[in-house]
C-alpha cells in the first residue's frame, strides 16, 4: 500500500519573498493602478497571516491569486456602488448633500446590503431592490422583469429569508 506523503507547507515570510513580486504584477494587469495593486498585494498577504493554517505549497500562486481575486471583486463593487452614490448625490441640490461622515455611514450602508444580496439570483436581487427601494408593487416589478406577480412574491420571500439567515446565522 502506498503511504500518503504529508503536503510540505511553506512559511509566510518565504510565500511573500517568492511570490509578492509576481502577485503585484498580477494584480496591476488587474487593476491598472500600482498603488492599488501594491495596497491588494500587501491584504492578500494580511488575508494569509489572519488565516493561521499552514500554506500548502503545491500551488501558492494559485492559493494567492484566489484570495487576491475575491479582493478585487470586493474592490469593484465597492467601486461601483461608490460611483452609482456619487451620480445619485450630484442629482441633489447642493444643501442636501450629506457630511463626510454621513457620506462613509452611507457608502458603509451600501456595501453591507450588497453583501447581504450577494449570492442571490439576479431576477430575485432585483425584484427584492425594485420592491424595497423602488416603491414598486409586485404587479409593477412582474411587468418589468417579465414574469409573474406570483414569481415576484417568491423572489422578494426568498431574498428576506436569504438576508434573515445572513443576518442571523452571523451574529
Amino acid at each position: 500500500m502506498p503511504s500518503i506523503k504529508p503536503t510540505a507547507s511553506i512559511s509566510v515570510t518565504a510565500l511573500y519573498s517568492e511570490h509578492h513580486r509576481w502577485l503585484f504584477a498580477w494584480l496591476r494587469g488587474k487593476l491598472g493602478c500600482g498603488e492599488q495593486a501594491a495596497d491588494m498585494a500587501q491584504d492578500t498577504f494580511v488575508r494569509v497571516l489572519l488565516r493561521d493554517q499552514p500554506i500548502d505549497n503545491h500551488a501558492p500562486r494559485a492559493f494567492l491569486s484566489t484570495i487576491a481575486r475575491g479582493l478585487v471583486i470586493d474592490y469593484w463593487r465597492r467601486s461601483a456602488l461608490e460611483r452609482a452614490y456619487l451620480e445619485a448625490l450630484a442629482q441633489l441640490p447642493e444643501q442636501y448633500y450629506p457630511s463626510a461622515e454621513e457620506h462613509h455611514q452611507t457608502l458603509q450602508t451600501l456595501e453591507q446590503i450588497a453583501a447581504l444580496l450577494d449570492g442571490l439570483k439576479t431576477n430575485a436581487r432585483k425584484a427584492f431592490l425594485l420592491y424595497q427601494l423602488g416603491g414598486m408593487t409586485h404587479a409593477q416589478i412582474a411587468t418589468q422583469l417579465g414574469v409573474s406577480s406570483r414569481t415576484i412574491e417568491r423572489h422578494v420571500a426568498d431574498a428576506l429569508f436569504h438576508c434573515y439567515q445572513l443576518r442571523y446565522s452571523a451574529g
